[in-house]
């Protein structure tokens, strides 16, 4: 079969997909991490930079997965709905399509209930300048409705203008709130008390930094969609380096210059100025575009499972406010972005970031090429040299690359367990609750 058979003559190009990677991942991290800095120390700073390089690889690696599929399974040549749960099926059968089915679906869930609350929380931050204090729950109503009909845009191939939009108004954004960290040095003054070092705050910062790189459940899509889908590690590449280049000062200005003072959400720490103010608008944009990017594949998964056609149908038009309903709801019954960043974080980010991609590519590289299907040459895919007897032997990984992906698994693993551990318990904390929206409206706000 030639490649031109195998790519799309339309698609994303490298820089397109970068786009989306940052415009899926970037705003919840900028807002977030300042304080799970402070709750981790300053080896936070190195966590954040060792998670971004970490993440780019394992994204690499899920998108070589993807290629294996495809090279031994021309059914997958053509666009597939749920890549991801797909490659958990060739490594580990029915098992590890669940598995990842349930993680994508959960993760990409919470996200888009995080993305809701933190939008619904600037908003209200913003108006309360300018008229009473009205409570975010009915912020996060109007967002939601707002939202409902360009949720029901097909894949993100048909709304790439959103990504960029989601994008560039990050990276102002960043540099913005940079210079308003910078300017608030004066205020609080030279001496910066951190908060004191704990097992439970420790993981629940990590799982919070895990979600702030955590975009692998979409990455499989994006793949998808691209004009070259071998180029897609270098799409993963850039889009991570562009992220840590918007993470890593924030972060570390505002750790040095706020100390423990600063709150779960960053924007509520700088002092009042027509900065933040166009910070917190530029953020907000961010996250209602990025809403739309992490609930896009969510919604064709449900979609798929309930036979709803790819065509744009009036099917669509019910299923998809449906869903944005379900992330309504939850958000309404627990107003804390926070104590949901970290759950999922620490769980099924942790999993299908770190675990899954690793244990998928060791085992398809291991796994020998079903005999009775046919198979499908690979021009389309760069790496030749290991993979050129994909047709009838194993795929050879190089030992430091085995080794390498063996300390990202036990890593993940451990760390996985304890930041969710960690999160379920601050979640349960007496202390840390809230009442839910939908039972007074006015006691989260």
């Amino acid at each position: 079969m030639s490649s031109e058979t195998n790519q799309p003559t339309h698609g994303l190009t490298i820089w397109s997909t970068s786009v989306f990677i940052v415009g899926e991942i970037a705003g919840s991290g900028v807002l977030a991490l300042p304080k799970a800095i402070d709750n981790s120390g300053w080896i936070g700073l190195v966590l954040i930079v060792v998670c971004a390089f970490a993440s780019a690889y394992t994204g690499a690696i899920l998108g070589r997965a993807w290629l294996i599929v495809q090279s031994r399974n021309p059914q997958y040549q053509s666009h597939v709905v749920d890549p991801y749960p797909i490659i958990g099926e060739q490594a580990f059968g029915k098992f590890g399509r669940y598995l990842v089915s349930f993680s994508i679906n959960f993760t990409l869930f919470g996200v888009s209930v995080v993305f809701l609350i933190l939008a619904a929380e600037n908003l209200q931050d913003l108006i309360s300048h300018a008229t009473k204090d009205v409570s975010f729950c009915y912020f996060i109503i109007i967002l939601a409705v707002a939202l409902m009909p360009v949720v029901c845009l097909g894949t993100p191939k048909d709304f790439w203008p959103i990504a960029v939009g989601a994008t560039l108004a990050t990276g102002l954004a960043c540099i913005l709130l940079l210079a308003r960290i910078i300017q608030d040095k004066d205020k609080h003054g030279d001496t910066v008390v951190h908060s004191e070092q704990e097992f439970t705050s420790f993981f629940t910062a990590f799982g919070t930094i895990v979600f702030a790189f955590g975009g692998h459940p979409a990455f499989p899509t994006f793949q998808a969609d691209m004009r070259n889908k071998a180029d897609f590690k270098w799409a993963v590449l850039l889009g991570y380096m562009i992220v840590l280049a918007m993470y890593l000062p924030t972060s570390t200005s505002a750790y040095f210059i706020y100390g423990d003072t600063v709150k779960d959400n960053i924007l509520l720490t700088t002092t009042d100025s027509p900065i933040t103010y166009i910070v917190q608008t530029l953020i907000t944009i961010h996250l209602l575009f990025g809403f739309v990017i992490v609930i896009n594949p969510f919604c064709q998964e449900v979609e798929s499972k309930f036979g709803v056609p790819k065509e744009f149908t009036w099917k669509r038009c019910v299923a998809r406010p449906l869903m944005v309903l379900c992330a309504l709801f939850v958000a309404e019954t627990i107003p804390r972005f926070g104590a949901i960043l970290a759950l999922v974080g620490g769980s099924t980010t942790t999993l299908l970031a770190y675990i899954c991609p690793s244990v998928f590519y060791l085992k398809l590289c291991r796994k020998p090429r079903d005999d009775t299907a046919p198979f499908v040459r690979d021009e389309f895919i760069d790496n030749e040299a290991s993979l050129q007897k994909l047709d009838t032997d194993f795929i050879e990984v190089p030992l430091w690359e085995k080794i390498l992906n063996y300390e990202i698994i036990f890593i993940g693993l451990i760390a996985g367990i304890a930041s969710t551990a960690s999160a379920i318990k601050d979640i349960a904390s007496p202390s840390s609750f809230r009442v839910p929206c939908y039972v007074d409206p006015s006691k989260p706000a």
